[in-house]
């Protein structure tokens, strides 16, 4: 098994015909996922990649039936993107754009509370189930189907923790990226949630970083509800406060924002602490081994 997406996607690229939007498809569309439908304000009657492109979500959803939406949507109209999904009962919004203005996803998260539109990132490098579905920017030839998830703020490491499993045999259940942004559409725990009750994920990788205090929050959850072992990496450990560190919500404004703090709470919840992203492998490994 694996979470969120898998063989039965379907799935919508908003901004299809845009280069960014075309050039993921395109990869998306190579490593087997199922891409049935694109939307392009303008396009509508033309076909892409192979794939016909719509005006419209609504459009979309009711000629190809799409059950996921990737959206490659310019950060000033993400936010009509996300509400134009959602509007049209797709269950699953991976939005890869980054620098949507923080107004808007306040907005965006006032709009999905209490809706079944689940959305990950903004600003994230999307969701990978190895071997089944690819919905995102993640470089396929890094990953290899198994039994570890992986949910991450960041989307380099994601990568260099995911190549490291891979290069030790260690293969993945579903690959997760939440993005960087100080308000994600998931949390930690959300994600955290879904590992726990997939039967097939036997253990799980959390990356997190500076800023918030999402990983005290995930922290609180492992210790109450995760029977799962959870192997964990904080970046961020010499970052000084106040300065904010590559993503939009990795500033320290606050102790709780410190590296230190958040790797303490995970470690005290029962998760294991990498020493470094070059050991997070190992570290799974000897978990993994001991279990």
């Amino acid at each position: 098994m694996s979470i969120l997406v898998d063989e039965s996607t379907r799935l919508l690229v908003q901004g299809i015909t845009g280069s960014e939007g075309s050039f993921h498809a395109q990869r998306c569309i190579e490593y087997g996922t199922k891409v049935v439908s694109g939307v392009t304000p303008g396009k509508g009657g033309s076909r892409h990649l192979g794939v016909p492109v719509f005006n419209t979500v609504e459009k979309a959803m009711a000629e190809t039936g799409p059950n996921a939406s990737l959206m490659f949507v310019p950060p000033a109209f993400a936010a009509d993107g996300i509400f134009e999904a959602s509007e049209a009962d797709i269950p699953l919004i991976v939005c890869i754009t980054e620098g949507i203005p923080l107004l808007d996803m306040v907005t965006v998260h006032r709009y999905l509370k209490g809706k079944s539109t689940r959305l990950i990132g903004p600003n994230c490098p999307g969701v990978m189930s190895p071997g089944k579905c690819k919905a995102g920017i993640m470089v396929g030839e890094i990953h290899l189907p198994g039994n570890v998830g992986v949910v991450s703020r960041s989307g380099t490491l994601t990568y260099e923790v995911v190549s490291q499993l891979t290069g030790l045999g260690i293969g993945q259940s579903t690959c997760v990226g939440i993005g960087g942004d100080a308000l994600a559409g998931s949390t930690f725990v959300d994600i955290l949630r879904l590992f726990q009750a997939d039967e097939d994920t036997k253990a799980v990788v959390l990356i997190g970083e500076i800023g918030g205090a999402m990983e005290q929050e995930a922290a609180e959850f492992i210790s109450h509800n995760m029977t799962k072992p959870v192997v964990a990496f904080v970046a961020g450990n010499t970052a000084p406060a106040g300065k904010r560190m590559g993503h939009a919500g990795a500033i320290i404004t606050g102790r709780a924002g410190k590296a230190s703090e958040k790797m303490k709470a995970l470690s005290q919840a029962g998760a294991t602490i990498a020493p470094s992203p070059a050991e997070v492998g190992l570290t799974v490994k000897k978990v993994l081994e001991s279990s």
